[in-house]
């Protein structure tokens, strides 16, 4: 039997003193005289909860936003965006880390709420989008899709003048052809605002166990629920799913395109599904890489990482089959071709040890992200000829700088970026250990994040002279943090400019770059450690505490790399 509602059953609590305010408070728009709204808000989440309604498209003139807010990191705000027709405005913060946020804007003319909304919210998280050398204006006619990102115009469009009010059209019924460069219906396919909706602050380690979604709406204490037709899920539903090992879902017999969306939905959270039959009418509305994972049925056992592991792959695929912002592109590739490719990556290697290449740009060349160029940088070595003749044959664009031996280790950084041309940029170590998701999976950290830098941590360290990969626990992932792994460090390059750039200094050039990015206001994103082992060997190294730390530290063991296909390492295949 069908429903138009969902459900998930066994809920855990919210934990803590704040979380359970925050899910008490929800979201609550109380409308006054003149054009005025109050808005009390749990989290910054349920305001963008706001602006996916119809109710955002209520013309205001003065805004309050009041809502529990705790620093991001301690410093940290941001700014309103620019806002026309601005009077004033005010953004209050609490003295400490946490406390009470107040927003107040005052406008001359009225506007939708969704934009004043909108310019609030960059005072109070981070809003940094891709970078991307074209993109398309984005609107909305008619009914407002939950997965239009905030940028998008919603309501009616201005008349053409020298140019078209809009390039993309989101409509479900005709529309004026004068007003868009392409008009698309709204179910083109299957999307969510990965903005909204994502893994940020996922405890894979603590994840409680798991819950039921069915459809229909069954009474409890211990239930969430909503619209299969609305939202899909709310910021606290989010909120709780990022604290779940697994959905077990019931019989799915709702509209196709209603339950494919929930699914993707919870997919992207991170909360790994257990379906015990996908219909096919539902597998075909999925992307192919999403419904894979999902037919595959989960590990079972005591192996948390497989299941950790699992929930990787269920996210990465959610996110880069289904997020608004990378896949509306696609759609519009016939009209606008360029515009269908993602953002370029440029991967900078710097070595003394060209014998230690091989392993690394067999890595990079087996990168599953499509735009990515690779520049090698020889610090004080000439070219080998392996390199040479490996840069020939390379399906990918290569590079390769000679830097002389008394240039620093950061101005010849400098010296490879220099040369590079993506508009992102990710710095890799000649000895560490890539699989090939690698690089793909620190652009969707960039995409959802909103951080200026993002990387992973050295959670999985390789003692060379034993052959051994241990996991240890390296502060928390998919979360704003102090440090993320230099091996890892991927940034935009405009960012990375007006960052001033690598320091010329001898080491620790990662840790210049990322307090240089603090020091300006931006902010660090680490994302879950999967796809990346940091490698210690038996000397070499400026820090170097011995084996025995890392061995104490150790909560799980394999010999060689962990079997699991992030690795590089084929799956059901012994490392």
């Amino acid at each position: 039997m069908s429903s138009s509602s969902w459900s998930l059953i066994d809920c855990p609590p919210p934990k803590g003193r704040l979380a359970r305010l925050t899910r008490a408070i929800g979201l609550r728009v109380i409308r006054l005289p003149r054009q005025r709204v109050v808005l009390l808000a749990g989290t910054p989440g349920h305001l963008r909860d706001l602006m996916a309604t119809p109710a955002s498209a209520t013309p205001v003139r003065a805004v309050r936003i009041m809502l529990p807010w705790q620093a991001i990191r301690p410093g940290w705000s941001g700014a309103i965006d620019p806002l026309p027709r601005l009077r004033r405005h005010r953004v209050s913060l609490p003295l400490r880390r946490r406390g009470l946020a107040t927003v107040t804007l005052r406008l001359h003319q009225p506007l939708p709420l969704r934009d004043v909304v909108r310019s609030a919210l960059a005072g109070l998280v981070p809003v940094r989008p891709l970078p991307m050398p074209a993109s398309v204006d984005v609107a909305a006619a008619g009914a407002l899709p939950a997965f239009l990102p905030p940028t998008a115009h919603v309501g009616a469009l201005p008349s053409p003048d020298e140019i078209r009010p809009t390039d993309v059209l989101l409509s479900d019924g005709p529309a004026d052809p004068a007003a868009a460069g392409i008009v698309l219906p709204t179910d083109a396919a299957v999307l969510f605002d990965a903005i909204r909706i994502n893994p940020r602050a996922r405890a894979d380690k603590t994840a409680s166990a798991g819950v039921r979604l069915v459809l229909g709406s069954p009474a409890g204490a211990q239930v969430r629920s909503g619209r299969l037709d609305g939202l899909g899920l709310d910021a606290s539903t989010v909120e709780m799913l990022r604290g779940v090992a697994t959905v077990e879902a019931d019989a799915l017999t709702g509209d196709p395109r209603q339950v494919a969306t929930l699914l993707v939905q919870i997919a992207a959270t991170g909360a790994v599904l257990r379906i015990g039959d996908l219909s096919p009418a539902v597998a075909t509305l999925l992307s192919p890489e999403l419904a894979e994972v999902l037919a595959s049925p989960p590990p079972v056992g005591d192996d948390p990482v497989a299941l950790e592991a699992h929930s990787v792959r269920q996210r990465r695929a959610a996110l880069r089959g289904h997020a608004t912002g990378l896949v509306l592109p696609r759609l519009v590739a016939g009209a606008f071709p360029l515009l269908g490719e993602l953002p370029t990556v440029s991967a900078i290697l710097m070595t003394r040890r060209p014998e230690r290449l091989a392993p690394v740009l067999d890595a990079l060349e087996k990168q599953s992200y499509p735009g990515l160029e690779i520049v090698v940088g020889l610090h004080g070595c000439p070219a080998p000829e392996s390199l040479t003749a490996w840069a020939a044959k390379c399906p990918r664009p290569v590079s390769v700088v000679e830097v002389p031996a008394g240039v620093d280790f950061g101005t010849a950084l400098g010296l490879a970026t220099a040369r590079s041309n993506g508009s992102l940029v990710t710095k890799v170590d000649d000895d560490d250990t890539y699989g090939p998701e690698h690089v793909w999976d620190l652009v969707l950290a960039r995409h959802f994040s909103g951080a200026t830098l993002v990387g992973k941590g050295a959670e999985f360290v390789h003692l060379e002279e034993r052959d051994e990969t241990i996991r240890r626990k390296s502060g928390n992932s998919e979360a704003y943090a102090e440090v993320v792994a230099g091996g890892t460090i991927l940034i935009g390059r405009g960012d990375l400019e007006n960052a001033g750039g690598w320091r010329p200094v001898p080491r620790s050039v990662d840790l210049g770059l990322i307090t240089r990015v603090k020091a300006g206001g931006g902010l660090v994103y680490r994302t879950h450690p999967f796809g990346y082992v940091y490698h210690r060997r038996a000397q070499g190294h400026t820090w170097d505490p011995g084996e025995r730390y890392f061995l104490d530290a150790a909560f799980a063991r394999w010999p060689g790399l962990p079997p699991y296909a992030e690795f590089g390492v084929p799956l059901g295949a012994s490392a």
